[in-house]
């Protein structure tokens, strides 16, 4: 599946993410805040099949009046159902060769814990690799993040766009650019709240972005007119087999 733009920001649930009676509000803030910059990951270790389509049937209409993307993680077979734009797979899944043959349809995400699992995902295909977890986080308590050097060994050594996750915040987006993230992802830093905060903190992320990115023009002399709006996203995506 060719690519133009990946989404800069990808906001992942949890299983406790789901379970807030305002989940569908706060996913509707942050697509409509976010638009085509944003993609939306329903990731769930205990909802059926059933309860995952529901909820994402739920979000799937969105994408097209909004620009955003839904990535249903792991089940390929809901997210081709519901009309999802992607599929993110875990180290458990099918791998990235066998679900781009099952769904050829979908933009297929692997998460990639080390340069091994990287440069497979990448020769087989994979529209993105999701990169972690990079700064230290709650969920991998009493383990270390494998901090920037993790992302920028992976950047340099694939041409598939990088996004980094684990305790990502907005203030570490620059940086993170700097060593070759294509996007980031959030769980906290999007969910934290209510619905009206959600689609707040997605544009913490995006404007963070837009600061570093005018930054990065002014240092290379563009012109300002050259600026591709909200449009912006990692091209590296056109580059895919």
């Amino acid at each position: 599946m060719q690519l133009a733009h990946i989404p800069f920001l990808h906001a992942v649930t949890s299983d406790a993410v789901l379970e807030r009676g305002d989940f569908i509000a706060s996913a509707l803030r942050v697509m409509a805040a976010g638009g085509p910059r944003v993609a939306v990951h329903l990731r769930s270790g205990t909802l059926t099949g059933r309860e995952l389509t529901h909820l994402a049937e739920q979000l799937a209409s969105e994408q097209e009046s909004t620009g955003a993307w839904l990535v249903i993680n792991d089940r390929v077979d809901v997210a081709r159902a519901v009309g999802a734009r992607a599929a993110q797979l875990t180290s458990r899944s099918i791998s990235v060769a066998d679900a781009r043959l099952a769904a050829p349809c979908l933009a297929i995400g692997a998460s990639v814990h080390d340069m091994d699992s990287a440069v497979t995902a990448a020769y087989d295909g994979a529209a993105w690799v999701v990169a972690g977890h990079v700064f230290d986080t709650p969920s991998h308590e009493g383990m270390p993040g494998r901090g920037l050097a993790f992302v920028k060994e992976i950047s340099a050594a694939i041409a598939t766009p990088v996004i980094a996750i684990g305790g990502v915040r907005p203030q570490h987006v620059a940086t993170l650019r700097i060593v070759g993230a294509a996007g980031v992802a959030a769980i906290r830093g999007v969910w934290s709240s209510d619905a009206e905060s959600a689609g707040r903190a997605a544009l913490d992320y995006l404007s963070a972005y837009d600061v570093s990115d005018a930054s990065d023009r002014t240092a290379r002399g563009d012109d300002p007119g050259d600026d591709p709006g909200d449009d912006r996203g990692d091209d590296r995506g056109d580059r895919q087999r």
